[in-house]
């Protein structure tokens, strides 16, 4: 069996930036071991599956070591491949996906993504946090799925390097580490070793938090962000108050290629 491959930087429009992610257009599913064992075999952060089902396309997300319920970057680069390389004309690409249906549409030269919104709700920092982190002190700490863990100056972020092992041990799927942007309303860094991934460099799915926060904070609807330590992405999103959040972004094709199973 060969299968088609595409390798998208996704929030980039260029490669060698943003986060990449693997994609694999699929006319039926295959065996669930079969699609992690070939995430595995990619070693990226995601993977993403995607199969046409009459109007809407069903798509799945896996990590090397598990399948997740959400992924942003890999909805853009899956959409991004449909639309540059597949020859996708609808104007709005409707997903089937385990968090409900996402729809993709074209804003000028990026990609804008219609995810649902997670309120942010202040929490307790639980013991070993800081620690794990390599903080001293933080501003607030609020929990969705993810931690958001905001500090005063994105200096702070840029100098991050956490205990990977240590942050393992906390029950979510992954710590947002976010700051106020010089450049940028907001600046982030993702940490997911619960999830196989120790650092995502441009994680679209922790926006539904982060973008509702700063929407808050800021009194904004419309906010640049940027993500990432060493590699970097870009982000544009809007939180127009329904439950919902657009996130947009570019893509860039770094590799296509095959799979032989």
């Amino acid at each position: 069996m060969q299968l088609d491959i595409f390798q998208v930087d996704a929030f980039s429009s260029e490669a060698f930036g943003g986060n990449p992610a693997a994609v694999c257009p699929l006319q039926d599913w295959l065996p669930d071991a079969t699609l992690q064992q070939i995430a595995a075999e990619n070693n990226l952060s995601e993977t993403a599956y995607v199969v046409p089902k009459g109007e809407v396309f069903e798509l799945r997300w896996f990590t090397p070591t598990v399948e997740v319920d959400l992924c942003g970057h890999a909805t853009l680069a899956t959409a991004w491949v449909l639309f540059e390389q597949l020859g996708e004309t609808r104007e709005v690409l409707r997903f089937a996906t385990r968090s409900g249906e996402l729809r993709v549409r074209r804003d000028g030269t990026r990609l804008a993504m219609d995810f649902p919104a997670k309120q942010p709700e202040q929490a307790a920092v639980p013991p070993g946090l800081l620690e794990a982190l390599g903080l001293a002190r933080i501003e607030a700490l609020y929990r969705t799925d993810d931690y958001l863990v905001v500090v005063e100056d994105e200096a702070i972020i840029a100098d991050l390097n956490p205990d990977f092992a240590a942050l393992a041990a906390f029950e979510v799927r992954g710590i947002a580490v976010t700051a106020p942007g010089r450049h940028f309303d907001f600046v982030s860094r993702w940490f997911g070793p619960r999830v196989g991934v120790n650092e995502d460099p441009v994680t679209g799915s922790a926006h539904t938090s982060l973008a509702p926060y700063w929407a808050g904070r800021l009194g904004k609807q419309c906010l640049s962000a940027q993500q990432g330590g060493a590699r970097k992405g870009q982000l544009h999103c809007e939180v127009p108050g329904n439950g919902r959040v657009i996130i947009s972004g570019h893509g860039a094709l770094f590799l296509r290629g095959t799979i032989y199973l």
